[in-house]
Parts: structure tokens; C-alpha cells; sequence
């Protein structure tokens, strides 16, 4: 009987539940997330999150290092200091797209550009925050290191920069999540990431709800995990700020 009524009413292909939704079907549907269409075509954002992945981390890294090195001249010369913060918190600033455009005669369309800007943006967040991390450092501390002969040299790498780690840790963390948020933006330089699938599959395409949503969520489980990284980083790095039970 069951037989019977399969061979009278066949399901054809492409009809009822099971039916293979393209790109044109949620457009016109206008469903906010078409989830077969992102299963079958996850290996469009592979790229793309890799792309995301390095223009995120080395931009950081670079902007570690630079404010680093900022940190070092101003903390020895403190009148330094005021012109640092000032200059980073201009660039801070400047619209995102608009540094871009401003970079793309100079550097070019291109990954260099991006990690220009990119880097540019986490400075004025690392630097502020290795600055009040390092003034924050008690003076029984460094009076400490004095009392067992530390040149002021030895002072900085070993007392005052590592009781600084959890305020670095701090601006890191913010940095990297907004570099995750602002890198979607370097498409407008040629440089890949997310924010070229999320435009050109999503906005170009007609506004593909799917494409935008899928790689927003890509980047925010991004900046999620890098969050938890750091959190680890800072545990072990800075064991003596965990709380104990007494």
C-alpha cells in the first residue's frame, strides 16, 4: 500500500522541505538566514577568515610592539608622554574609511595598507594602557627592586613591566576586538578578510541577509576567541592576581 502510493505521488526533486535553496531563493524569500545555503557553501569563508585572522594578528602584534617602544621613551622621558597620547588619540580618530582612502596613494591597494591603518588604530588603546599599567605599579615595589641594587634598567623589564601585565592584557584585548570589527572595513583597501565576502556575497548581491549574517558571526566568534586566549595569557602571566581561597 505504502508501495502504491509512493509510485502514484513521487516527490520531485527540489520541492517541499528538502528543497536545495540557492542564493537567488533567500533573496527573494528575504530570509534572514538561509542555514542550507551557508552548510553548502561554507568554503567560501575559509579565505576570507584566514585573510581576517592574519591582518587582525599582525596588526596587533605591530601595534604591541610599537606602543611598546613608545612606552619605553616616554616612561624615561616623561614630557614625551602628553605629545604621544595626543598624536595616537588624533589618528584614533580619522574615520576608518576615510584612512584607507587617505593610505591608498601612498601604500597602494593591498594588504599594506590595511596593516597600516590597522595598526595605527590599536596604539592609542596598547600605549595608553602599558602607560597607566606602568604608573599604577606601587612604589614599595620599585623602591624594593632599588633596595637590592636593580639598575633602572633592570627595574622596568623585571618589576615594572610584569606587575603592569594585566592593564597590557587589558588594552589587548580591547585592541584586538575592535581591529576584528574595523578589519571588516579593508576590503575598501583590496585587502580581503571578511569584509569582502560580507560585501560582495551580501551587499553587492542584492542585500543577502545570509552572506552578511554568516560572516558577521565568523567575526564576532573571532573576537570571542582571541578574548579567551588573552584571558589564559593573562592567568599565566600574572599568577599572583588570582584570587585564592583562604
Amino acid at each position: 500500500m505504502v508501495g502504491a502510493l509512493v509510485s502514484v505521488v513521487p516527490l520531485a526533486q527540489g520541492d517541499g522541505f528538502f528543497r536545495e535553496r540557492d542564493e537567488a531563493d533567500c533573496v527573494q524569500s528575504n530570509d534572514t538566514v538561509c542555514l542550507d545555503w551557508a552548510l553548502d557553501n561554507a568554503d567560501r569563508y575559509v579565505s576570507p577568515t584566514l585573510e581576517h585572522l592574519l591582518l587582525v594578528g599582525v596588526s596587533v602584534a605591530a601595534g604591541l610592539v610599537i606602543a611598546l617602544g613608545l612606552s619605553v621613551l616616554s616612561h624615561r622621558r616623561r614630557w614625551l608622554m602628553p605629545a604621544f597620547l595626543a598624536t595616537t588619540g588624533v589618528i584614533y580618530t580619522i574615520p576608518s574609511i576615510a584612512l584607507f582612502l587617505l593610505l591608498l596613494p601612498i601604500s597602494g591597494r593591498g594588504t599594506t595598507t590595511a596593516l597600516i591603518a590597522l595598526t595605527l588604530y590599536t596604539l592609542q588603546i596598547i600605549y595608553r594602557n602599558i602607560v597607566t599599567g606602568l604608573a599604577n605599579v606601587p612604589d614599595a615595589a620599585k623602591d624594593a627592586g632599588r633596595g637590592m641594587g636593580m639598575t633602572d634598567r633592570q627595574l622596568f623589564w623585571r618589576v615594572e613591566m610584569p606587575l603592569a601585565v594585566p592593564e597590557i592584557i587589558a588594552g589587548l584585548r580591547i585592541a584586538t576586538v575592535s581591529t576584528v570589527a574595523i578589519a571588516t572595513l579593508a576590503v575598501f583597501a583590496g585587502a580581503g578578510g571578511l569584509g569582502d565576502v560580507i560585501y560582495t556575497e551580501g551587499v553587492q548581491a542584492g542585500v543577502f541577509k545570509t552572506a552578511i549574517v554568516v560572516g558577521s558571526a565568523i567575526a564576532i566568534a573571532m573576537a570571542i576567541a582571541f578574548d579567551v586566549v588573552y584571558i589564559g595569557a593573562q592567568r599565566l602571566l600574572s599568577p599572583w592576581r588570582q584570587v585564592r581561597p583562604v
